[in-house]
């Protein structure tokens, strides 16, 4: 049995259409893994969805309210959208809780370590003069600067690689971060690039670049989704293993 994935997703107030970009959900398909869409209908409901998913995605997005994490707006701070920041912070502590496999990327890393008590720097070019140019213009699937990869890591062990080309799309970044949490990569001007739990029997990884949209021409990329899929697998086995337990001990 496939391990079914959640992925949260955006919202289009113009259109009232929720959306998600298709690269998700090949990538997730690819890694062996069944995609599902999770609307931010209500921030009360996650407990019924993490019932039915065995991983989750966070997807990328628009800025997250500083509020969540003790600080006002910025100017440089982006367009929110207060249902989603709710529901998907919610999900994410609640996952993190049960120990399922969270995997967040871009504005979902910074999801990630908010949800587990960290923060996130409102705008890079005011925190690092002298930043790099972290919103390209280029194809999505270009990478345009390097990271530098921790060697005792789990992303080095899945891109076998202490140095890596990334594509880049955003303006914020992790600020503090959280408990539980290690920097497992970092950009040239310092800018933190991943994120992973420090505890290795627990599957929690971010990172700030967009690997669904590279792992079809830089193939090493998939390893990220491969292994959380495969967390996820193990978790779905798990909780199988717990039911069919329950069930024994009602005979």
């Amino acid at each position: 049995m496939r391990p079914v994935v959640g992925i949260t997703c955006s919202y289009n107030t113009a259109l009232d259409q929720y959306h998600l970009a298709r690269d998700y959900v090949r990538a997730v398909k690819a890694a062996g893994g069944e995609p599902i869409i999770l609307p931010h209908t209500n921030k009360n409901n996650v407990r019924s969805l993490l019932n039915v998913i065995d991983g989750l995605l966070l997807s990328g997005g628009g800025d997250i309210d500083p509020y969540h994490f003790g600080e006002e707006p910025w100017p440089e701070n982006g367009s929110i959208d207060p249902h989603r920041d709710s529901f998907e912070l919610q999900i994410t502590m609640q996952a993190l809780e049960l120990e399922m496999p969270v995997f967040g990327i871009c504005r979902g890393i910074q999801i990630l370590n908010v949800a587990a008590g960290g923060t996130v720097c409102q705008d890079i070019q005011r925190a690092i003069p002298g930043a790099y140019k972290h919103s390209q213009e280029a194809p999505r699937w270009y990478p345009t600067h390097e990271i530098e990869i921790k060697q005792d890591s789990l992303l080095f062990d899945l891109l076998a690689a202490h140095k890596f080309r990334v594509n880049s799309f955003h303006h914020q970044m992790i600020g503090q971060t959280a408990e539980g949490f290690t920097v497992s990569a970092r950009a040239g001007d310092g800018v933190i690039e991943a994120i992973e739990r420090t505890d290795k029997n627990s599957f929690a990884m971010g990172v700030q670049f967009h690997p669904e949209n590279m792992w079809e021409k830089y193939p090493a990329v998939l390893q990220l989704f491969i292994a959380h899929v495969q967390a996820s697998a193990r978790y779905l086995s798990n909780r199988n293993y717990r039911v069919i337990q329950e069930k024994v001990k009602s005979l």
